[in-house]
C-alpha cells in the first residue's frame, strides 16, 4: 500500500470548507498529506480544519477569492512561504446556477466560467512553476459527469465542465514531460449542497436515483479513494484522464423496469 502514501506531501484543495472538497481533503490527510484548505470564508475553513485535526491529520487554511486573479497568486505564494512546496493541487471549487436558457444571463455565464474554469487555469499556472523546478507534481481537476454529457437548464455549468476536461488534457500534454501529471475526477450525483435544487424535491430526487445503475446517490466520502489514487504514485502512468466516479451515469442508461 506504500504506493498510495502521501507522507510528506502538501496538497492545496479549493472549495474545501464543505461537501466533496472537504471529503477529498480528509482522504488526502488520511493518506499522510498536509492539506491546505481553501475557500472564501475563514470561519468555515477553521471549522473544517478542526474536523481534520481531530482525526489526527495535518491541516492548514488559506482563505481567498477564486475569482480574484491577484488573490490567487498571493494565496499560492502564501502556501509556498509556509510549507516550502505544493505537491498536489486539487481544483475542486465550483458553482452551479440553474436557469432556462432564454432566461439565463451573461452575468451567470461569467460567474460560472470565472469560478469553474478560469480559477483552475490560474491556480494550475501558479503551482506549475515551482512544480517544474522540482520535477514533480500532481494536478487534479474536478469535472463532472456533464463533462461528457449535456443537461438542460445548466448551460454554463455543462460548458464549464467540458472546458475543465479540455484544460486537464491540455495541461497533461504540456506538463507531463516535467514530471507533472494532470488528471480529473468526474463526480455524478452526490448528496451535497450543490445538488439541493434536486434533492429538495422528493419526486425529482427519486427519479434521479432510479436512473443510477447502482441504485443510489453517492456519498461525498466515496470520492476520497479516487483523489488519493490520482494524487499518489498508484496512478504514476496516468495523465490527461478524466476518471468517472458516477455510479455509471455517464456510461449506463438505467431504467427501473424488468424486461422479460
Amino acid at each position: 500500500m506504500k504506493m498510495f502514501s502521501l507522507d510528506g506531501q502538501v496538497a492545496l484543495v479549493t472549495g474545501a470548507s464543505r461537501g466533496l472538497g472537504l471529503a477529498m481533503a480528509r482522504a488526502l490527510a488520511c493518506a499522510g498529506a498536509t492539506v491546505v484548505l481553501a475557500a472564501r470564508l475563514r470561519a468555515n475553513l477553521e471549522a473544517s480544519a478542526a474536523s481534520i485535526l481531530v482525526a489526527g491529520g495535518r491541516v492548514d487554511i488559506e482563505p481567498f477569492d477564486l475569482t480574484d486573479p491577484p488573490g490567487i497568486k498571493t494565496a499560492v505564494q502564501n502556501v509556498l512561504a509556509r510549507h516550502g512546496r505544493i505537491d498536489i493541487l486539487l481544483n475542486n471549487a465550483g458553482i452551479c446556477e440553474w436557469s432556462d436558457f432564454l432566461e439565463s444571463t451573461l452575468a451567470m455565464w461569467q460567474r460560472t466560467m470565472d469560478t469553474n474554469v478560469t480559477a483552475a487555469y490560474l491556480l494550475a499556472q501558479e503551482v506549475s512553476r515551482p512544480m517544474i523546478e522540482r520535477g514533480h507534481g500532481r494536478i487534479i481537476n474536478v469535472g463532472s459527469y456533464v463533462s461528457v454529457l449535456g443537461r438542460e437548464k445548466l448551460q454554463a455549468y455543462v460548458a464549464s465542465k467540458h472546458a475543465v476536461a479540455g484544460l486537464t488534457k491540455s495541461l497533461g500534454a504540456e506538463l507531463g514531460r516535467h514530471g507533472i501529471r494532470c488528471n480529473g475526477i468526474c463526480p455524478g450525483y452526490f448528496m451535497t449542497d450543490m445538488a439541493e435544487p434536486v434533492t429538495s424535491n422528493p419526486q425529482m430526487k427519486e427519479i434521479v436515483r432510479s436512473h443510477i445503475s447502482v441504485g443510489r446517490w453517492g456519498r461525498p466520502e466515496e470520492l476520497g479513494g479516487a483523489a488519493v489514487f490520482l494524487a499518489s504514485e498508484a496512478s504514476s502512468y496516468m495523465n490527461g484522464q478524466m476518471l468517472m466516479v458516477d455510479g455509471g451515469v455517464s456510461e449506463i442508461l438505467s431504467f427501473s423496469m424488468s424486461v422479460v
